[in-house]
């Protein structure tokens, strides 16, 4: 299934793709994707519905991020060894994690706001993990019981900030709009093997990112395990997963950064695509 968002900020509503790539309005059977609408139960629920019996949405809605805000948005970083290799940074022992605020959290074609006086924000295409049942301490073994499905984010970030204004990288992580989150949660059936998709961003038209999650260096079962160990994870939390090559820092001879009005086009292959315009604010 290919379940979105539809509405105003704050205001979305619950909805499904048809055979057809049509919405077709779910919100009388659920609120929202959230709590155990997201278990495997609850998807099961959705799953035997018919979507051509559901009304179809009509006109073109602002399509929202696909689940409501989360309790928990962590990263991963440096977790392709090809992005870890761009950028000069050591592979990695364990996970990196940070948490991205949740003011950076909106839908994946809302525009995306370069803060003052920045000069180096960035883009960073990623696979999201959805959790859909509480996760704590789970093995890897059963890590994918709690993984509702995957979606597309948007890992936007402020290099200066983040590497240069010491303490974490949660500075030039944070900002509003530095999270776009969708279009789609598209469920685990869909995506047999989460760890052979193709990414890749567009800036302007030309392409800056390529890459695929086999590069990763630590998959999803084990992250989901992972940072189980450290945070509680719950329905509609997300994990994203880091970023292949291609990024602006990493741009040789010198880095290539984000100006205000223009375009990024991101897709991750079955999960859709996203796209944000930039604007100085």
């Amino acid at each position: 299934m290919k379940l979105l968002r539809l509405g105003p900020p704050g205001q979305e509503k619950p909805a499904i793709l048809d055979a057809a790539g049509r919405p077709r309005d779910v919100s009388h059977y659920v609120n929202d994707f959230a709590g155990s609408v997201l278990s495997p139960e609850g998807l099961a629920r959705l799953g035997r519905l018919d979507p051509e019996t559901l009304p179809l949405v009509e006109g073109s809605p602002r399509i929202g991020p696909c689940v409501p805000l989360p309790l928990n948005f962590i990263c991963i970083g440096l977790n392709y060894a090809d992005h870890a290799a761009e950028t000069g940074g050591k592979i990695p022992r364990e996970p990196i994690l940070f948490l991205k605020s949740l003011g950076a959290f909106c839908g994946p074609y809302d525009d995306v706001r370069i803060p003052p006086g920045s000069t180096s924000t960035d883009w960073e295409v990623e696979l999201g993990i959805v959790i859909g049942s509480l996760a704590r301490n789970v093995s890897e073994d059963d890590a994918m019981k709690h993984v509702a499905g995957y979606c597309i984010i948007n890992d936007v970030s402020e290099r200066e900030y983040q590497t240069k204004r010491a303490g974490t990288w949660d500075k030039g992580k944070g900002c509003d709009t530095f999270g776009p989150v969708g279009p789609w949660l598209v469920t685990q059936d869909e995506i047999p093997d989460p760890q052979n998709l193709d990414l890749w961003t567009d800036v302007d038209g030309e392409r800056m990112q390529t890459g695929n999650t086999r590069t990763m260096i630590f998959g999803v079962r084990t992250l989901v395990s992972y940072v189980s160990q450290f945070i509680t994870l719950h329905p509609g939390d997300l994990i994203a997963t880091g970023t292949p090559p291609g990024v602006g820092m990493g741009k040789k001879p010198e880095p290539i950064y984000l100006r205000p009005g223009q375009t990024m086009t991101l897709g991750v292959s079955g999960l859709g695509e996203q796209r944000q315009t930039t604007y100085q604010g």
